[in-house]
């Protein structure tokens, strides 16, 4: 058994006087050698090779080492200069924070629009062609990994506001997960967001948030209530501001969608109209990531319910679908392979902006498609940036402190409610801690 009690220098001076002997020996003998260094430091066979190898390396002339040799994976130093993370980092803020793999894929169009705003010029604040040839050829992953000081935390959570509408539900077609992609841009998937805070007493704004399942156009716009007058006109500001046709609308089951004003305004506008299976959020997989990370991400989770709120909304929005509809790439999945153990895996193509995937669709006529062209050549992305943070500081001032008021007076409540025996519990657990 090795002796506990061999020191750091030992252990230092067993490797030095082996080291040679162990380089110049036979398979067989370093096998004996390294037994007989792990029988006297404690090593594991591994180490102690790697000790003994490490060993030979230092230095001719070397003073008498006092420590061992730390096995430490080599570090080269950062491939991207200094000036390419810093401008990383200012590129990063101005499109909204997005992971890696969409920055990546879209490094040039932000690149583009922002020197075409004077934010980024060649020789002023860091900015070159050097520069600009690194961040072109920076990878995902390293992108993540430099920008993940700079990710926020997560805010406060909300609640789901879905109640399901008995009321014509029969007589809409269901429309599944896993059902065939449609081929064209034109067909939306809808949902609202609850902007409640804590509770879902009382009256409180909602987002209705729409998606294109084929390119990933989003339009996002807030109301007052869950009024059918009101989503009605959510719906009809939808129509007018989406830049090509609109063939179809799938909503869940939330009585806010089953109504018969809502489905008079589809019959009338002739758009099909479909909904999803109750309590299955599979089947709107797309505008369920959406309420994600286009509300809860720019909007967050606070209670929302006085007109000046809502009307800071309404500001919001548009700003953020121009940066998503514009700039902001999105991947789609387009089939199903296996991995390394045969387990199903899903395949997704290359990440492109909605913009980018609707000229693609061949849909637009070239007058549309020129008068897209222009209405993105006007977007300035960095104004754009700092509105959307002024007016989320805005929110933030508003809201903040209500909600968590409310949250304070809800946690209160629920004490006073509280039976004797369940605060005899807490307080036996309490003193079990202590």
């Amino acid at each position: 058994m090795p002796d506990k009690d061999v020191s750091l220098a030992t252990r230092v001076e067993i490797t030095k006087k082996y080291a040679e002997a162990y380089e110049a020996a036979s398979k067989k003998d370093k096998s004996r050698i390294l037994d007989k260094v792990v029988e006297i430091t404690g090593w594991n066979r591994d180490h102690a090779r790697q000790q003994l190898r490490r060993r030979l390396r230092q230095p001719p002339g070397r003073a008498t080492a006092t420590v061992a040799v730390i096995d430490r994976r080599k570090n080269p130093g950062s491939k991207y200069s200094y000036d390419c993370l810093k401008i990383l980092q200012r590129v990063w803020a101005v499109a909204g924070g997005i992971c890696g793999k969409y920055l990546a894929a879209s490094m040039v169009d932000w690149l583009d629009a922002m020197e075409a705003t004077g934010d980024l010029v060649y020789g002023q604040d860091r900015y070159s062609q050097h520069v600009r040839d690194e961040l072109l050829t920076i990878s995902a992953a390293t992108i993540d990994r430099h920008l993940k000081p700079l990710r926020d935390q997560d805010p406060i959570r909300g609640k789901s506001a879905t109640k399901p509408g008995a009321l014509l539900r029969n007589s809409i077609s269901v429309r599944k997960a896993g059902d065939e992609i449609e081929a064209e841009p034109g067909f939306f998937e809808v949902d609202t967001v609850a902007h409640c805070g804590p509770t879902l007493k009382g009256e409180f704004a909602r987002t209705v948030n729409f998606t294109d399942m084929y390119t990933g156009w989003v339009f996002t716009t807030a109301i007052r209530n869950n009024s059918q007058t009101h989503i009605v006109s959510a719906f009809e500001k939808f129509l007018e501001a989406v830049p090509f046709m609109v063939t179809g609308i799938d909503s869940d089951n939330g009585s806010e969608f089953i109504n018969h004003e809502v489905l008079g305004w589809s019959a009338q506008k002739k758009i099909f109209y479909t909904r999803s299976r109750p309590y299955q959020k599979n089947d709107q997989a797309t505008i369920e990531s959406k309420n994600n990370h286009l509300v809860r991400r720019y909007g967050f989770y606070y209670r929302y319910d006085t007109p000046h709120q809502r009307e800071l909304l309404n500001q919001l929005w548009p700003l953020v679908c121009d940066r998503l509809n514009y700039y902001t790439p999105t991947k789609k999945p387009i089939g199903y392979t296996t991995d390394a153990v045969g387990r199903r895996k899903r395949v997704y193509d290359k990440p492109l902006s909605p913009y980018h995937r609707l000229l693609a669709a061949g849909v637009l006529s070239p007058a549309q498609e020129a008068e897209l062209a222009a209405y993105k050549a006007s977007l300035n992305v960095v104004e754009i940036a700092r509105k959307i943070t002024s007016i989320q500081h805005r929110l933030i001032e508003n809201a903040k402190e209500p909600t968590r008021r409310l949250e304070r007076e809800l946690e209160y409540a629920a004490a006073a409610a509280m039976p004797d025996a369940e605060w005899i519990k807490i307080d036996q657990r309490r003193a079990r801690s202590a």
